[in-house]
């Protein structure tokens, strides 16, 4: 191998990724168009953002699909990661993958979306962009064994796109322009960056309730607010398991509501929770830091 081999970098540009955002991106703007709202559509926009965001993607495809977080029957499993399809971040398969990869390697050079690397990276940039690794078709099925071989993820990982069209059409039958504008368009750009405010944002602000070397990891509150609970993201990378990710009192979790409201009708179960340690009080000699660090147990809930 000549030197320039050894130093090509992993990474291309990859034009339909960013053509397909910039396409959504300017699409959503006509909902600043007057003649294209009403309360109606904006409701739906609403209801739409929650279910495929809060169920769909961190119910679904992340604390179920990726970490193995609970237990669910498998027509509502295959109902909720068809939901999680409809938001549009990729197929169940890759998706669960490229995930699994950030969390082995968080914020080094083998995590697919680096905070290391810099907020805009880590933000959206990194999907712009095919690496050799990361992108590759039997890496990807090696950190999605599990479900690489489901008929029924694999549909939805070649269908996605196809699927959200189809969607649109449904829409757009119903509700017309108005409905396609705030339903797909404007829903669209919200939950993208909802999600990638995780990957970006609570990299970088916010505070750390456990110690993690060399992971940037943190708890944001407005991104908490923002992706349903997945802001509490220093909670989830010392407990990736935990279906539950806001582990202290103010740190909402719809999410976690959610999961609980399925625990409660018998259909979430063999739940895995993170539950933080009580705190021994320090004798007052004691140097105590400002925000000491926790610790916390993982316990299950049969049902």
């Amino acid at each position: 191998m000549n030197q320039s081999e050894s130093t090509a970098s992993p990474y291309n540009f990859n034009t339909e990724p960013f053509l397909f955002l910039v396409f959504i991106h300017i699409s959503a703007l006509f909902a600043f168009m007057p003649s294209l709202f009403s309360w109606t559509a904006f409701g739906l926009f609403i209801f739409l953002h929650w279910l495929t965001c809060s169920i769909g993607i961190c119910l679904a495809y992340h604390r179920f699909l990726t970490h193995r977080g609970f237990d669910l029957p498998k027509w509502l499993a295959y109902t909720v990661v068809f939901i999680g399809a409809l938001a549009c971040q990729n197929g169940p398969i890759k998706w669960v993958a490229q995930h699994r990869m950030h969390h082995a390697g968080s914020d080094t050079d083998d995590d697919p979306h680096s905070a290391a690397k810099g907020f805009w990276w880590s933000h959206f940039k990194w999907m712009c962009y095919e690496h050799k690794t990361f992108d590759d078709p039997n890496m990807i099925k090696q950190y999605a064994k599990d479900i690489a071989d489901d008929p029924f993820y694999n549909f939805l990982e070649k269908y996605f796109i196809q699927i959200q069209f189809a969607f649109g059409f449904i829409l757009l039958a119903i509700g017309g322009w108005s409905f396609v504008v705030w339903g797909i368009f404007a829903r669209l750009v919200l939950a993208y960056h909802g999600t990638w405010f995780v990957n970006s944002a609570a990299h970088m602000f916010g505070y750390k309730n456990f110690k993690l070397d060399k992971d940037l990891s943190t708890n944001c509150w407005w991104v908490g607010l923002l992706a349903y609970g997945e802001g509490w993201h220093n909670n989830h990378h010392a407990f990736p398991k935990s279906a539950r990710h806001g582990l202290r009192p103010w740190e909402i979790d719809m999410t976690w509501m959610a999961i609980s409201f399925l625990k409660m009708l018998g259909l979430a179960k063999n739940i895995k929770i993170a539950q933080i340690d009580p705190k021994t009080e320090p004798e007052p000699s004691d140097k105590v830091e400002k925000d000491p660090f926790f610790t916390a147990t993982m316990v299950r809930q049969a049902a």
